[in-house]
């Protein structure tokens, strides 16, 4: 069983997918069409990319900041949470699941992606 599969099969769950580094490739299951879904995948790598930048900034400021390199990012909103790690994206319903569960399964479960791929 994948990740995606995993995440997508956990109540709560709306969407899990992965995208390419290089934005020409994604997949997903779950409550998406195909377009939401497309869409999906390029805000996570925009919204990726821009972390791993402002993740380098701060270390070039600090080489001991402890933020670098980034490893995936979060965004929660009253009623659902986008979650990344490396290239896996997972949104959710925040009444129906445990953000902290979700958050822990992705980490445990998506190996540390190549910083050079980002």
């Amino acid at each position: 069983m994948t990740i995606i599969n995993e995440l997508a099969g956990i109540n709560g769950v709306i969407a899990a997918g992965e995208y390419s580094y290089r934005g020409d490739r994604f997949s997903y299951q779950g409550q998406l069409d195909e377009e939401k879904a497309r869409m999906a995948s390029i805000m996570c790598r925009a919204t990726t990319m821009a972390v791993h930048m402002q993740t380098d900034m701060m270390k070039s400021l600090n080489a001991d900041c402890g933020c670098a390199p980034s490893r995936g990012w979060v965004v929660r909103g009253a009623q659902f949470s986008v979650c990344v790690i490396a290239n896996v994206f997972c949104f959710i319903d925040n009444n129906a699941t445990s953000l902290n569960e979700i958050i822990k399964l992705m980490r445990d479960k998506v190996p540390n992606q190549d910083a050079q791929l980002v």
